[in-house]
């Protein structure tokens, strides 16, 4: 949904094994997303975007999410 972009947040419902940057560039200033970041177990993480180029991070602790099936739908 690039061509909604960008958003105020985004909230990812799978375990992604790395952080994926086409959703952090989705992302407005100020925008949050959480996502749940790892293999088995994830670690869910908050990103906030503070400029255009740096991000600040916050973790909360051990979660298990079916994977992330990058360019599958």
């Amino acid at each position: 949904m690039p061509e909604d972009a960008p958003f105020d947040s985004i909230i990812v419902t799978c375990g992604a094994p790395q952080i994926p940057q086409t959703l952090l560039s989705q992302l407005k200033i100020g925008g949050r997303m959480v996502i749940p970041v790892g293999d088995d177990p994830q670690i869910m993480t908050l990103l906030i975007r503070e400029s255009a180029t740096q991000f600040s991070k916050e973790t909360f602790g051990e979660f298990r999410f079916v994977p992330f099936l990058d360019g599958k739908q």
